[in-house]
């Protein structure tokens, strides 16, 4: 069972009248990077690469660098190729495009060695500890009218009413692009709405620094949030450690940090209660496993970021089946010691509109797929619909 063809998808949906804000910028499109590895004995697998710039680049590492070098090569040895691809890119590529481009890459392959097994990707990395996972919805963005504060409060009541009225239990809301005395006004009309029972978390997506970051952690303190994620940029690891040490609520992110090296620092230096990766970022499923020994080792809760198609949302899937309750209990709880998966419930067709079979919620969770490999079907006249560019090496 050899590589014999690689394709890769830029597909884009744009958000239209459903455009929204993060702190950092309008979301005027959604953009994802698929991968397509076929076998020369047929078998298809799926993987999806990059969350968080142009995806033409990632496409064009894989189709012109990483590709030609793996056609021929086994399909059913995912960590293997890891470590070659890394070690052939180390050089020049050890964070962002090049880890990215691995990353579908490697989902791809594991979707290919569960599939030619007849066996979900989860069994293959040892097994799941859970067949379904209470998810949260991540929501709260701030709208094209956000200067309109009366609209914005409406829009914001509104939208966390029907979260809850669909069954969704928790939910991830948006800080950082107003100012701390309007963001602290939009936290307790969040809370408000929804009552004590539904679990609320707050992302500020890199946009304060420490000082900042500590007014706002003193207002989330107030209304019973479960995690600041995001606090201050990346790199700032000295910010994080001092939020962590003054604040109670928890400390969560990670989304933008790649590989094991990484999270090494990231995680081992006191960074975070709750560790983010991307598993279409970091360096897919085989990546994933590694970061998730490192969390262990020191006491911290692994919760996937998700933000992708519906083959990303599958791959989530399969990460959080091997996550170990951190620390064991005999009734894990969530967030305490089980993770939960972000299930984003802003406007993307790429998420909800590309597979066979659609992610639904049931009582506030999500099944994770048994059949093999990452246990979905593409639906490509689907995928093709929203595909501006598509590349391949290889025979497809």
């Amino acid at each position: 069972m050899r590589i014999s063809g690689i394709e890769t998808f830029v597909a884009k949906a744009p958000t239209g009248a459903n455009s929204f804000w993060s702190s950092q910028a309008v979301f005027p499109e959604r953009v994802s990077l698929l991968v397509k590895i076929t076998t020369d004995d047929g078998i298809v697998g799926w993987g999806e690469g990059g969350q968080y710039g142009p995806a033409e680049p990632v496409a064009s590492a894989i189709v012109d660098v990483l590709g030609p070098r793996l056609i021929g090569e086994a399909a059913d040895a995912p960590v293997r190729i890891w470590e070659q691809n890394y070690a052939f890119s180390r050089d020049f590529g050890r964070t962002g495009t090049y880890i990215e481009a691995m990353s579908g890459i490697d989902i791809a392959l594991w979707d290919i060695w569960g599939k030619s097994l007849g066996r979900p990707a989860y069994h293959l990395m040892g097994g799941a500890f859970r067949d379904r996972v209470m998810a949260y919805g991540t929501g709260c963005y701030y709208p094209e009218d956000f200067r309109d504060t009366d609209a914005m409060m409406q829009a914001l009541a509104e939208e966390v009413s029907a979260y809850a009225a669909a069954g969704v239990t928790a939910i991830k809301i948006k800080l950082g692009l107003l100012p701390v005395e309007q963001d602290a006004a939009r936290v307790k009309l969040i809370r408000e709405t929804v009552g004590p029972r539904v679990k609320l978390m707050a992302d500020a997506n890199h946009a304060y620094h420490s000082a900042t970051a500590m007014r706002m952690g003193r207002v989330l303190e107030q209304f019973g949030i479960l995690w600041f994620e995001e606090p201050v940029p990346p790199e700032d690891h000295d910010g994080y450690r001092r939020l962590r040490a003054a604040l109670d609520v928890p400390i969560a992110g990670g989304e933008c940090e790649f590989t094991r090296f990484g999270f090494r620092e990231f995680i081992g230096g006191g960074c975070v209660d709750i560790v983010q990766p991307d598993v279409c970022a970091c360096g897919g499923l085989s990546e994933w496993q590694k970061v998730v020994s490192l969390a262990t080792q020191h006491g911290v809760l692994a919760v996937p970021h998700v933000w992708g198609s519906g083959v990303g949302v599958a791959a989530a899937l399969q990460a959080i089946a091997v996550v170990p309750p951190t620390p064991h209990t005999a009734l894990p709880v969530d967030l305490q010691n089980e993770p939960m998966l972000e299930f984003d419930r802003t406007y993307n067709p790429l998420r909800d509109g590309i597979l066979e079979r659609n992610f639904e919620l049931k009582d506030g969770a999500m099944a994770i797929p048994d059949g093999p490999g990452l246990g979905i079907s593409v639906k490509e006249e689907a995928l093709m619909a929203h595909v501006t560019q598509k590349r391949s090496v290889g025979a497809g």
